[in-house]
């Protein structure tokens, strides 16, 4: 099988691994996702650098809830310059208690972190600044890799330690899945695609507990739809106190 078929057919078998294994644990953050929008909290979604294209994934998108509040904060993201400079962010004793504090979060809100080692100091310090303040948090992350490193933070523990929920994308040790003869190292990673995939079924779990409760469904339709523009300007007038990416 040559690397390119590979890497599609191990693309199809993680995503029946999530399915099969991690539909419990989507259907309990989609549960927290609902309860905080439905009693007036807010969501947040993070993740550095590759990671936080999840964040990106997650809002202000064609088939996405409204509601999801992506934290973007200096330094953590890839239009950074030197990017080698993120590496050193995500490292930082203190930033994620920050981040944290200065993002909005507040108790009765629910975080979305994705962080694919969950060793980086930031990530861990935000869930535990997020959960202090009151926040219940949600880990989207690869215990493979995760249970196989060190922990970056004084405390000693990884992302999937100190969340509330934990999300397994089923990846490997170091994210890259393909190897060729010729060349030692493996290329070619898997949690993009795969993290992109349990957060729109997220979305969809959330959108059935919305049509059960009889609850508007804060998502988008494309604004490059003839109704576009007026249907997402109602839902931002609809959920105006729980999205704080707005004008």
């Amino acid at each position: 099988m040559d690397g390119m078929t590979f890497y599609f057919t191990h693309l199809k078998e993680l995503l029946d691994d999530v399915l099969n294994t991690q539909s419990e644990a989507i259907n309990k953050a989609a549960d927290c996702f609902f309860a905080t929008m439905r009693d007036g909290g807010r969501l947040f979604a993070f993740g550095c650098t590759h990671a936080g294209m999840i964040t990106q994934e997650m809002f202000y998108r064609t088939g996405g809830m409204a509601t999801i509040n992506p934290i973007f904060p200096p330094g953590l993201n890839c239009e950074v310059s030197p990017i080698t400079l993120s590496s050193h962010m995500e490292r930082l004793p203190e930033y994620g208690k920050c981040i944290a504090q200065k993002s909005g979060i507040r108790a009765g809100d629910a975080l979305l972190i994705h962080s694919v080692s969950g060793r980086n100091t930031v990530g861990v310090d935000m869930a535990m600044e997020a959960k202090a303040l009151g926040c219940k948090t949600i880990a989207l992350t690869n215990l493979n890799y995760s249970n196989a490193v060190t922990s970056r933070h004084p405390s000693g523990k990884r992302l999937f330690e100190v969340c509330d929920i934990v999300i397994d994308n089923r990846g490997c040790y170091g994210d890259a899945s393909v190897k060729l003869d010729g060349f030692e190292e493996a290329v070619a990673s898997t949690s993009t695609i795969i993290g992109s995939s349990i957060v729109n079924a997220l979305a969809i779990k959330v959108l059935e507990k919305c049509i059960e409760a009889n609850y508007p469904p804060p998502f988008f339709v494309s604004s490059n739809t003839d109704r576009g523009d007026s249907y997402n300007k109602a839902l931002f007038e609809r959920f105006k106190d729980q999205i704080l990416y707005q004008p």
